[in-house]
């Protein structure tokens, strides 16, 4: 299971990781501010802009921390749920769902960061990403833990 959640979370952390470095690197932002806003949500934006690349490093670290906590709560639930594991292509983009919910109205409003809801375009890409590029990959790793 340990494997699975590793590969897990480094699969959904580079392909979540990815999408934000293209989708809102297409809107002018720059790669180390956006990981640098990631780790605003620890110590607040001012300090996180200012901090150079040690914030830069601080947000790629907490990104793939949140990434495969998000792999783990789902293969973890899988033990407990078998169907979560047997059906990825059903629950998989469900679970996707759920985190993007989570992320955006629990845990970014509960952190030092102040950012606004999502406007359509960042919204619709979140969905998606998060179908695609968190809930399936999180699925097909608990698939993978049960099967090995």
């Amino acid at each position: 299971m340990a494997r699975a959640i590793l590969v897990g979370g480094l699969v959904v952390g580079a392909l979540d990781g990815a999408d934000a470095l293209i989708f809102f690197g297409l809107r002018g932002a720059q790669p180390a501010r956006i990981f640098q806003t990631i780790a605003g949500g620890l110590i607040g934006p001012a300090a996180s802009y200012q901090g150079g690349a040690w914030t830069v490093l601080l947000g790629v670290l907490c990104h793939f921390t949140v990434a495969t906590g998000i792999v783990a709560t789902y293969c973890l639930a899988s033990l407990k749920l078998p169907a979560l594991a047997r059906r990825p292509w059903l629950y998989g983009p469900l679970y996707g769902v759920v985190a993007y919910a989570a992320m955006t109205f629990v845990v970014v409003p509960a952190s030092a960061l102040s950012l606004a809801l999502p406007r359509p375009a960042p919204l619709i890409n979140g969905l998606l990403i998060h179908i695609f590029g968190v809930g399936i990959p999180s699925a097909l790793a608990a698939r993978w833990a049960r099967r090995s």
